[in-house]
């Protein structure tokens, strides 16, 4: 999860966040090498006070800064397009889990079991434990095995919610009378965190998710409880 005064993004808990974290620093490096460049020359131009009659009028440095962006936005759009389907992209799933947002909290439903759903509310302040995160714990967890394609369903019963785990790179809207399907594989044990990330109402900052991953046993031996 985030940290007090973090800048970076959260460390990746899933391929697809692994791949776009590397994008962005990808990104951030063309930015970086496009503004020192341009600083450069913007300097350079304010501190020389010398003119030259050959570069007045010149066709080759005007196509040259010209075709210069559109390579560079080439290398952008072609990792930006690999990533877009990837993202789509939904292999066969191991296990299917249906979230339903409502005002305010998400039920959850396991859709390869029978009779296993549970509803999802944010821990209150005086039931809190020192081991609980504040605005971020539910009572009950999304327990979820790790190494497995996971499909995702998410509806709302309601208003417009949306299902958010930053960890995941996973952000699907939750909207009434419509099912949108995402997918993930949680490469690393460990509690993950989320949050509604859309403005649903007064108590939408109090629609915490909380992901429990596990190895394959230990998710078997908690279905069968």
């Amino acid at each position: 999860m985030t940290t007090w005064l973090n800048m970076s993004l959260q460390d990746g808990a899933s391929p697809i966040m692994e791949q776009l974290v590397f994008f962005h620093d990808h990104v951030l490096m063309i930015m970086l090498m496009i503004t020192t460049t341009v600083s450069y020359m913007m300097i350079t131009l304010i501190r020389n006070k010398q003119t030259s009659r050959f570069m007045l009028e010149g066709q080759m440095i005007e196509t040259t800064w010209t075709i210069a962006p559109a390579i560079i936005l080439v290398f952008i759009a072609m990792p930006s397009l690999r990533l877009l389907y990837l993202m789509d992209e939904v292999h066969n799933p191991s296990l299917t889990l249906k979230a339903v947002g409502h005002q305010w909290y998400w039920s959850y439903e396991y859709s390869d079991f029978t009779k296993l759903e549970f509803d999802s509310y944010m821990i209150p302040q005086e039931e809190q434990q020192e081991s609980t995160f504040r605005l971020l714990d539910t009572d009950n967890r999304i327990v979820l095995p790790m190494n497995s394609p996971i499909r995702m369903i998410v509806t709302a019963a309601d208003v417009l919610h949306s299902w958010t785990i930053p960890s995941l790179g996973v952000k699907t809207d939750a909207t009434p009378g419509r099912l949108n399907q995402t997918s993930f594989s949680i490469s690393r044990p460990g509690i993950l965190y989320g949050q509604c990330s859309e403005i649903c109402g007064a108590n939408h900052s109090f629609m915490p998710i909380t992901i429990e991953s596990v190895p394959a046993k230990h998710f078997i031996n908690w279905v069968s409880k």
